[in-house]
């Protein structure tokens, strides 16, 4: 949620950065709507001292024994007025706070405007890999090595699904053993988050009410909860509606989940296997900083996703996202993408974002600054990392001429001691 000062001491500047992201806003009308607020505000206490001032008066009638039927009547006429007042007055907070809850984050100064057709490539690791055969994608080796099952998968549970089996599975788990002990290295709190979430969670986390069809509801529940669509939706609200002590930030936090989503609508030929699914893993992380720890913070979320998939030995690169391509909570992401050789395409498979103040306005997640003064934190988030994509360019950019494909030497341990996964026969 967007500071309420700073949209009405400059209006027409927050118009122009969110035009950045290609959102058209006019804010005067709230600003109108603000100002009734601030009036019937003025009104209710002008009444409120009015009805103290009066209702004091009713002692002294009684000991001068002047009749004070007529005083408990303009008290009830004035108790009316502010009834009415304070009705109007909750109805324009409503208006003013579902307005505001449309309204995404502003992007931060130093990114380009447009969509995703202006993200910039702002490093790069390793050269594309180069191969001497007829190279397989993810799906055709994952099926040959017996790592995946789709059509199973598909029987239980239907399209945009698929089943890690036998050593595919063990691949997986390698995966999210090798991300959970590195976080743990770095001082991260390792947290297991409930995966049904009420709405205020992610109302909070500024998924809804805007993408509230985007996730999984679950019937008959009240209040209905949903299936999380990340561990950030959950991990952001461990702190809302509390005030935290300046020597309790940074909160550094990292959870392991299943993540549900219903964007699992496209079957192009880029996306089939295991790159776009309605159910994957990934391990998240976010923390809780000061305003002045927000940027540092934001770098050490990148450098730690970079260094996972350095370790992995993957040729990836990390994009800075335009305006226009950033998520709506958001004021700043850089996505890192990992290279697929079948379809020459990248995937992003981890994306580090500020959300600034915006998710701390929603879930009054604050602090105690050192003067003493209540301030909101930042809140930030990345992955680290995402398998479902992981996998597949593990497959892809590790494959051999024979279908056997090379395991990166950090899993190794965690798959214990195999180091080449060969064709079933």
């Amino acid at each position: 949620m967007l500071d309420i000062e700073l949209i009405v001491s400059n209006p027409k500047g927050v118009e122009k950065a969110l035009a950045k992201r290609g959102f058209e806003v006019d804010f005067k009308g709230f600003i109108e709507l603000r100002e009734k607020r601030n009036a019937l505000l003025r009104s209710i206490e002008e009444i409120r001292a009015l009805r103290n001032k009066l209702s004091k008066s009713i002692g002294e009638y009684k000991r001068e024994k002047k009749d004070t039927a007529g005083l408990f009547q303009e008290i009830e006429k004035i108790k009316n007025a502010a009834d009415k007042d304070e009705k109007s007055l909750n109805k324009i907070e409503e208006e003013i706070n579902e307005f505001l809850l449309k309204i995404p984050n502003i992007p931060d100064e130093d990114l380009l405007a447009g969509d995703k057709e202006n993200n910039v490539v702002v490093s790069v690791n390793k050269d594309q890999p180069v191969f001497d055969f007829e190279i397989k994608d993810h799906v055709e080796l994952a099926t040959s090595l017996g790592l995946v099952d789709y059509e199973r998968a598909a029987k239980i549970s239907g399209r945009g699904t698929w089943m890690y089996t036998n050593l595919g599975a063990r691949l997986e788990w390698a995966l999210i053993n090798f991300f959970i002990d590195e976080h743990l290295k770095d001082g991260y709190e390792f947290m297991m988050v409930p995966h049904l979430l009420n709405y205020e969670s992610g109302q909070t986390a500024g998924q809804f009410p805007k993408f509230k069809e985007d996730v999984f509801w679950l019937e008959g529940e009240s209040p209905k909860k949903f299936l999380l669509p990340t561990a950030e939706t959950a991990l952001i609200n461990v702190h809302r509606n509390e005030i935290l002590e300046l020597k309790q930030l940074p909160r550094k936090y990292f959870s392991y989940t299943p993540c549900y989503r219903r964007e699992a609508g496209s079957y192009r030929s880029e996306e089939r296997g295991m790159i776009r699914g309605y159910q994957f893993n990934k391990v998240e992380m976010v923390q809780f900083t000061t305003p002045d720890d927000s940027d540092d913070a934001f770098l050490e979320l990148i450098v730690k996703a970079e260094t996972l998939m350095k370790k992995l030995g993957l040729h990836y690169q990390v994009s800075k996202l335009a305006a226009g391509d950033v998520s709506f909570a958001m004021a700043r992401t850089f996505d890192i993408e990992v290279w697929l050789p079948s379809i020459k395409i990248y995937k992003e498979v981890s994306s580090v974002s500020n959300s600034r103040s915006f998710q701390a306005r929603r879930g009054m997640i604050r602090y105690r600054t050192e003067q003493g003064k209540i301030d909101y934190v930042h809140t930030l988030n990345g992955s680290g990392l995402a398998t479902s994509r992981l996998l597949p360019a593990i497959l892809e950019q590790n494959q051999n001429a024979d279908g056997s494909v090379n395991i990166p030497e950090v899993l190794v341990p965690y798959m214990g001691g195999i180091k080449v996964l060969k064709q079933v026969k």
